[in-house]
């Protein structure tokens, strides 16, 4: 069935708004030869924008091959290696003998094959006839380049959720292998999106260990402007002939921090929930319905946490910024400034809070930060 608020899905057309000047500068950096790098918590939509980023450039006539490799199940080198391999042939070929022929002729000297029984059985493109060494890896990452100039069609590699590399055995050797095969691949044969949603995870991999430096550009996503997703989300209720005041609907944007996959699911709730002009009651009452969806996973993540941690949270939601300061190690009983530094690093890697460029504290998910100050801590509204 359409609707208007589309939330289980990456989306583009006219489902798809906001984040143009993403959209120009991804598609320029690609058409160019650059390797993009996209970051953001989950549910930001990184994938609607690439999405929306590569129909406006097949509209305007650019000719290229897509293969995105699902790194979520990544836990060794094995397993990125062959969902890379899989994805990149799968972009090029639709038949046994079409993928037999690619692997037997782009990587003969290797360990790969295709097994027609494990085809057969598991819709397996790649196997391994023996351990990985490391012509295996090299000639496996180097797949892409080959591929594009065999086929003389343009791939772009999206590697998504990028940051489950750091699961596999010696991941940074196997990252400065990576480095060296795409310093020498051709930018005009394959170009490289790393994209995760582990924003403290992608930070560590680019900015502190700096790997792929100079190799990969940055592209931050902005948030989508309030009257935008507000305009959005009027007109599709009018679809359904409903009716919602815009200074509620603005309203709506701050509490989710414009974040448009809740306020797509939120409207989405809005939508069954009435026939004629949603009311403030209407509006309260969709958002405890969504809070009662998420709740068991923010009670999940509350319980994994330490009395210490809870109170560097709580020091966050009142707006501390100088942690280490005596008077809030004081305060909220966080010991000393060595365990404020241990505190925000566990944080980061539980990925319930992140930093600015300013040091400055942000909770990544805003649904989260409401539950938290409304139900977990009860604080009063802002």
């Amino acid at each position: 069935m359409d609707t208007a608020f589309i939330y289980y899905k990456p989306v583009t057309g006219k489902s798809n708004i906001g984040r143009r000047s993403e959209q120009s500068i991804i598609a320029n950096l690609l058409d160019q030869g650059e390797n993009v790098l996209l970051y953001e918590p989950a549910k930001t939509g990184k994938k609607s924008l690439l999405q929306q980023t590569f129909f406006n450039m097949r509209i305007s006539g650019k000719q290229f091959s897509t293969a995105e490799v699902p790194m979520l199940s990544v836990r060794s080198a094995e397993d990125f290696l062959i969902a890379l391999g899989s994805a990149v042939i799968r972009s090029q070929a639709t038949t046994p003998d079409e993928y037999q022929n690619i692997v037997g002729s782009c990587l003969k000297d290797t360990h790969f094959v295709f097994d027609p029984v494990q085809y057969s059985a598991h819709d397996s493109v790649l196997s391994l006839s023996w351990e990985l060494d490391e012509n295996d890896i090299r000639s496996m990452l180097c797949l892409p380049w080959r591929l594009a100039a065999l086929t003389g069609r343009k791939i772009y590699l999206i590697l998504d959720e990028f940051q489950n590399i750091t699961f596999i055995d010696d991941w940074e050797k196997f990252l400065k292998l990576f480095e060296s095969v795409l310093r020498s691949g051709r930018g005009d044969l394959c170009n490289i999106v790393f994209m995760g949603s582990a924003v403290n995870a992608m930070k560590y991999i680019f900015r502190e260990k700096v790997f792929f430096h100079r190799q990969v550009n940055h592209v931050g996503i902005s948030e989508i402007e309030a009257r935008e997703i507000t305009d959005h989300v009027v007109r599709g209720f009018l679809t359904t002939g409903k009716v919602i005041d815009k200074d509620l609907m603005m309203s709506v944007c701050k509490r989710f921090r414009n974040n448009i996959w809740y306020i797509n699911h939120f409207a989405s709730i809005c939508d069954h929930l009435t026939k004629g002009f949603i009311t403030d009651a209407t509006l309260q009452e969709a958002l405890d319905m969504l809070i009662s969806i998420h709740e068991p996973r923010f009670r999940e993540l509350m319980s994994d946490l330490t009395g210490f941690q809870i109170s560097l949270l709580r020091a966050t939601l009142d707006g501390c910024k100088r942690f280490s300061s005596a008077e809030v190690i004081s305060k909220y009983h966080l010991n000393s400034s060595a365990n404020v530094r241990r505190l925000k690093d566990a944080l980061c890697k539980k990925e319930i809070i992140t930093f600015t460029d300013n040091d400055d504290p942000v909770v990544l998910d805003p649904l989260f930060e409401y539950w938290l100050r409304k139900f977990y801590f009860k604080m009063k509204d802002e």
